[in-house]
């Protein structure tokens, strides 16, 4: 799995190369300022509603009156962690909605950044079948639909556990891995869709390479902590890095 994670990393490295020789700057530049502006955005609400929420969530479980009953330092210092916590999770949660609405709308723009990777990695000539972009496209929303429904039923088991003393402590590093894992994994799928392989096929693979995954989903986020310019190139360095991974493991 490590080694496939530093694959994944080193893919991102040889991604600004490709599209400068390639001339794919079109492709990345427009729907990158459209994703950081709708980023922005996100953000603005989560900043506006996040708060609010949690002490909804205390307010609605009594838990603010039973803390101010037992006057003790420590359990309070327990659940103010538990409530920093939970807050970092919703930050993941708020980000992953976010990022599923973007993969929607992007679907049919990364299909067509996907297949034209491919068909470059392997000097085939060009010849994009806009029937299987769309075909590809509506794959990509489904499991969009799928990923979301399972992270959603994670984040409940793990917003549970953040009540939990220590042991909740570490839910948003599994938050994390969970995000990047389904990010990356839908990257893929494209790849996996051009060759006809059953959706039920690819989440199997995505089980068999997770370190694949797991790495372009990380960058992707790491990429995020370059202000502006981060948030343009992250989703199209993740299409195309997730297709030179594919090709690096397939020809090892």
């Amino acid at each position: 799995m490590l080694k496939e994670i530093v694959i994944a990393i080193q893919s991102f490295g040889e991604v600004n190369q490709f599209i400068r020789t390639h001339k794919l700057w079109k492709w990345i530049i427009v729907p990158g300022i459209i994703y950081a502006i709708l980023f922005m955005a996100s953000m603005y609400f989560f900043s506006r509603s996040a708060t609010h929420v949690i002490d909804y969530l205390i307010t609605a479980s009594g838990l603010g009156d039973r803390l101010q009953k037992l006057q003790s330092s420590w359990v309070g210092f327990l659940f103010t962690f538990a409530g920093i916590i939970l807050w970092l999770l919703l930050l993941q949660f708020y980000f992953s909605l976010f990022k599923y609405i973007i993969l929607i709308i992007g679907s049919p723009v990364f299909a067509y950044l996907s297949e034209k990777t491919q068909v470059i990695l392997e000097n085939k000539e060009q010849e994009i079948k806009w029937k299987e972009l769309k075909k590809d496209s509506w794959r990509g929303i489904r499991l969009v639909c799928r990923n979301a429904l399972w992270q959603t039923f994670f984040f409940i088991i793990l917003s549970l556990l953040t009540l939990v003393p220590v042991a909740g402590w570490i839910t948003p590093l599994i938050a994390l891995f969970l995000e990047c894992y389904y990010y990356g994994f839908f990257m893929f799928d494209y790849s996996c869709a051009r060759q006809n392989i059953p959706l039920r096929e690819s989440i199997d693979f995505a089980g068999r390479h997770k370190g694949l995954a797991v790495g372009n989903g990380l960058v992707f986020y790491l990429m995020h902590g370059l202000i502006g310019i981060g948030w343009v190139l992250a989703p199209a360095y993740a299409v195309i890095a997730a297709n030179i991974s594919l090709y690096k493991v397939k020809n090892v």
